[in-house]
């Protein structure tokens, strides 16, 4: 990955987990649009009762206010919610991607240290959310390579201690897979 002026890691990509990605996006989209719907909706229903007069072409014009007004709200409300919407996707986007991108590499190295490796080391940036829970990983991943190294000295010992005397050959065997296993 590319680093920036201080080494922090700089993220090329912001749709890692498109999916997911995507319906955030989507419900926050949905969110704005049914709060235009009921602002329009409330904004009616309260204006019904009341008359507005204004002029049009010069002439005097008495009209149910929410039937003057409906055309303005209308438009202006559509006006604000393409620019809210706009504004909420990208918002959105890197909102989600903080929190899919350092979750689709932890997704990735842990399944590098499941498959034994022990040396992968978990990164993400100094300022993403879950750098306490990379540090524990991190901690618990240098923890079980460094038990898995005092076995196999233990392991090497014995063997290496038995050298040359009169062991048991499943016990020779068990001690030779097991130095295998951790190898």
């Amino acid at each position: 990955m590319p680093k920036d002026k201080v080494g922090q890691i700089k993220r090329r990509q912001y749709f890692i987990q498109k999916d997911f990605q995507a319906k955030f996006i989507l419900k926050f989209c949905l969110i704005l649009l049914i709060g235009i719907i009921i602002s329009i909706g409330l904004l009616f229903l309260f204006s019904k009762n009341s008359l507005t007069s204004s002029f049009e072409q010069s002439r005097l014009v008495i009209k149910n206010t929410a039937d003057a007004i409906l055309p303005g709200v209308f438009l202006s409300h559509l006006i604000a919610l393409v620019l809210i919407t706009v504004l909420a996707i990208v918002i959105t986007l890197l909102v989600s991607h903080k929190l899919a991108g350092p979750l689709f590499r932890f997704e990735k190295e842990l399944k590098e240290i499941g498959n034994g490796d022990l040396n992968k080391v978990i990164k993400v940036r100094k300022k993403d959310q879950i750098k306490a829970m990379a540090d524990s990983l991190n901690k618990m991943r240098e923890n079980l390579q460094k038990k898995i190294l005092d076995i196999k000295e233990d392991v090497e010992q014995i063997i290496e201690s038995t050298a040359g005397q009169e062991i048991p050959p499943d016990l020779v065997t068990r001690l030779d897979h097991l130095n295998q296993k951790i190898k």
